[in-house]
């Protein structure tokens, strides 16, 4: 039986990526949502607060792809915790309402930022966000895990690193954290195929990189995933160019100054 998938946010950098490549494998039947429609790429008009629209959308659903977000630093009460917090729960209430097996939620390594750089961590480790852009990751990541442990759901959050419009890092720091287009699909496909018993994990989400800030190798044996990518090779690549490499690590993973 084919899968039927949701993805929100598929209009978005990270989620256009995810909702064309998941299109382009042939595998699934995947509708694409956002809060404006796309006529040319088959997008939904779908806004995350809209609790009717919801449970219309989900109906049917074998996975959603969580990958809609707000982006309003400044406004943590107004817009973060209202649109981000608030609609992620109206999303899983919706998608427990219609039998939905699993949501795959973009978390991302802000959720664990204000871990140094010389810590070795683990996602089982206790957050430490540093912004409230990774508290209310945070938040999602702990509100998926509440539905787990009551059955509801199966909850995968991916707590992601580097991911630019033109698939490379730029940086020092962005070669630690970086995941490539190719590596982001399949990781989100492993996460969609992962075991039916699989009902609540935290993972980070990068490619193969060199000094890697966090130790992916062990997703190889627990969902499949064998990234191909190294950011350091293309920093390297830039280098060898004659193209500047700025280095901006600090003291922080997340790369705030503290």
């Amino acid at each position: 039986m084919t899968r039927k998938l949701l993805v929100t946010g598929a209009a978005g950098v990270i989620g256009n990526v995810i909702y064309r490549g998941l299109k382009e494998d042939g595998r699934y039947d995947v509708t694409g949502t956002d809060i404006e429609a796309d006529g040319s790429q088959g997008i939904l008009q779908m806004d995350i607060a809209d609790e009717a629209r919801l449970t219309e959308l989900t109906q049917g659903v074998d996975t959603v792809l969580h990958f809609a977000w707000i982006k309003d630093e400044d406004d943590f009460l107004g817009k973060v915790l209202q649109g981000n917090v608030a609609g992620a729960y109206k999303l899983f209430e919706a998608a427990v309402q219609n039998g939905v097996r699993r949501i795959v939620f973009a978390s991302s390594n802000h959720a664990t930022g204000f871990y140094k750089t010389d810590e070795k961590i683990d996602p089982g480790d206790p957050y430490r966000p540093d912004s409230f852009y990774g508290l209310s990751k945070c938040y999602i990541e702990l509100l998926g895990r509440l539905y787990a442990d009551q059955g509801k759901i199966s909850s995968i959050n991916i707590r992601i690193g580097n991911f630019p419009k033109d698939d490379r890092p730029h940086t020092e720091r962005a070669g630690h954290i970086w995941i490539s287009e190719r590596d982001m699909l399949q990781l989100v496909t492993c996460c969609i195929e992962a075991d039916e018993g699989m009902k609540y994990l935290n993972l980070y989400g990068t490619s193969a990189n060199s000094d890697n800030y966090y130790d992916i190798a062990y997703l190889k044996d627990l969902i499949g995933y064998k990234p191909q990518d190294d950011g350091a090779e293309l920093l390297e690549q830039a280098k060898a160019a004659g193209r500047k490499v700025p280095q901006d690590e600090t003291e922080f993973q997340g790369g705030q100054e503290g």
